[in-house]
């Protein structure tokens, strides 16, 4: 949402910011709309004033014990042309901000122009890819289910396309990801660790950026609840219609809950596999902060998503998104893209995007000093922890073993598998966990 006085004030600074994200002038239409709005206000007030006026002349001609009736008429009429201006007011401002809701934050001026992912640009890259050019090594789906512990066709069978169903050493596998991935935010990140609601309404949709221009994207229940399509959701909403604290700040959360999410956009995308489900689970962490601290929060953030990858020993590699490819409500965003031997590529497994005050003014979030009373918008940030589903694939193709078709468990992992040291296959169906030593 923005400042419909700030678009006043620059329309060629918003045009020339959203024409980087390839949209065509939208000024025009909304300040068109402004006008009739502010002179639709204008007319009323005016309108207004007229009937407060002829209503204390109706008084002095009574108290005189004069003929009333012909301002009375009058005053009946304005009430009719003020009934139809006040409708009019509202249907322009539900217009107005309509149209501004579904336009994007403003990005940086550092994000680098381009239309699309091949546009990224690579900050950083560590660790060594592994059977690079071994274009006959497995993919997770070939692995899993040669272990008995992936299964696609269960799944379709109760929930359709796009779903999975892991058995035995992979499910504690998953579980293992989540559960080191949040000792790991709140023990050595500063995390505050949060259960919150799957389900949310309209209001805490909107305030992140997801309701109106995304809902397609979403699922939502015949009572009218939306299931989240990511925690942070839930997380960011927690200081929505809040004066917080500047003193409070960085306010951080971290919280691993399944997600949910229509794919509506990705027909056709990446249908074979987990990487790309209609439910997932995923460790998701929001900072809430002042103007001042966004951008070394934004580094901070995407250290923290690094870090558990650097202890998973997973190769990956943080690129900065483009223009054509920052999402709708992000001012910057950096991506870490894990080395994927089955596919032979990098593929996203977190987002790390600082969306500024875009979030906070729709959710009228602010914050203030003590002892003052002037408040502001805080600046909120949210990044994947990181995605499960997508650490699970990438520790199944990079830490497995060829020679008995076992997947050799990350040692970060071990406490949490109770000291298993590999997954392997029995008869091909049936896990064996092998222990350490």
């Amino acid at each position: 949402m923005f400042d419909i006085r700030a678009i006043r004030k620059e329309p060629e600074f918003f045009d020339k910011a959203w024409a980087r994200r390839g949209l065509e002038p939208q000024t025009p239409q909304i300040l068109a709309l402004d006008t009739q709005w502010r002179d639709g206000q204008t007319k009323l007030q005016g309108l207004q004033q007229k009937r407060k006026e002829l209503s204390k002349e109706i008084g002095m001609i009574k108290s005189k014990g004069g003929d009333a009736d012909a301002v009375m008429a009058e005053v009946g009429s304005l009430k009719d042309e003020i009934t139809a201006l006040e409708e009019r007011d509202r249907e322009l401002s539900i217009e107005v901000e309509t149209l501004l809701s579904k336009l994007p934050n403003i990005m940086n001026e550092n994000v680098p122009d381009g239309v699309d992912e091949d546009d990224n640009i690579e900050i950083r890259k560590w660790g060594e890819p592994q059977h690079v050019g071994d274009k006959d090594f497995p993919d997770h789906v070939a692995i899993g289910e040669a272990l008995g512990m992936i299964d696609f066709e269960t799944a379709a069978k109760i929930s359709g396309s796009r779903f999975v169903m892991l058995h035995s050493g992979i499910a504690r596998l998953e579980r293992a990801l989540a559960q080191f991935m949040l000792d790991t935010h709140t023990q050595e990140h500063g995390c505050i660790e949060v259960s919150p609601p799957l389900l949310v309404r309209d209001e805490a949709m909107y305030g992140t950026g997801q309701l109106p221009k995304f809902g397609e994207d979403s699922f939502k229940t015949e009572q009218g609840h939306w299931l989240i399509a990511t925690s942070e959701i839930s997380l960011t909403n927690i200081v929505a219609d809040m004066i917080v604290d500047e003193e409070d700040l960085p306010r951080r959360y971290t919280a691993f809950t399944p997600c949910f999410r229509s794919e509506a956009g990705s027909a056709g995308r990446d249908t074979r596999g987990m990487l790309r489900q209609h439910q997932f689970y995923k460790v998701e962490m929001v900072s809430v902060t002042t103007p001042e601290e966004s951008w070394a929060e934004h580094e901070r953030m995407t250290n923290c998503a690094e870090n558990i990858l650097k202890k998973l020993g997973l190769p990956f590699r943080t690129v900065v998104l483009c223009s054509g490819d920052t999402g709708f409500g992000a001012l910057k965003t950096h991506d870490l893209e894990v080395w994927l031997p089955g596919q032979q590529l990098y593929r996203e497994i977190s987002s790390v995007s600082n969306t500024g005050d875009f979030q906070a003014r729709r959710m009228k979030a602010r914050c203030r000093k003590s002892n003052e009373r002037e408040t502001r918008f805080v600046h909120t940030l949210n990044g994947s922890g990181v995605a499960v589903g997508r650490a699970l694939i990438a520790v199944i193709e990079n830490y497995y073993d060829k020679a008995d078709g076992g997947v050799f468990v990350p040692d970060v992992l071990k406490p949490y598998m109770g000291g298993v040291d590999k997954i392997l296959p029995e008869n091909g169906e049936v896990q064996q966990l092998v222990k350490a030593g």
